[in-house]
């Protein structure tokens, strides 16, 4: 298992997992992204994807949800619905270009924006 840099740039390891999920990422910043399997590896528990996911379908209010998308670099669910159109217009809002190929739907370029925790440490 990889360890970060520095214990603090992690949310407090006494907290509830959905507690730190959302520490993280309110840390996000405008302008970059983060997936649900990359924030399960940043709080040490790389299989943990969909507990990650269950625990932002509960987000508190004004956490920056949309900056959290699948793996494929699309908001999960149904591309169509309503919250993925918010989530898109939000990203957008933000500067978030959207790649769009002949072949398949639009996605965030996660080597572009992706955000990693670690990035943190090289700020402070």
């Amino acid at each position: 298992m990889r360890r970060l840099h520095s214990i603090s740039i992690m949310p407090d390891p006494r907290a509830s997992f959905a507690e730190r999920v959302y520490a993280l990422v309110a840390r996000i910043p405008p302008g970059r992204v983060s997936t649900y399997g990359m924030i399960a590896r940043q709080l040490g528990v790389p299989r943990a994807a969909r507990t990650v996911g269950w625990a932002m379908h509960n987000c508190p209010e004004g956490l920056p949800w949309h900056r959290v998308v699948a793996a494929s670099g699309r908001p999960a669910g149904d591309p169509a619905s309503p919250r993925a159109q918010i989530q898109w217009a939000l990203l957008q809002a933000e500067g978030i270009d959207p790649s769009v190929d002949a072949v398949s739907a639009p996605r965030i370029d996660l080597a572009r924006y992706g955000w990693d925790a670690t990035e943190d440490v090289a700020d402070a």
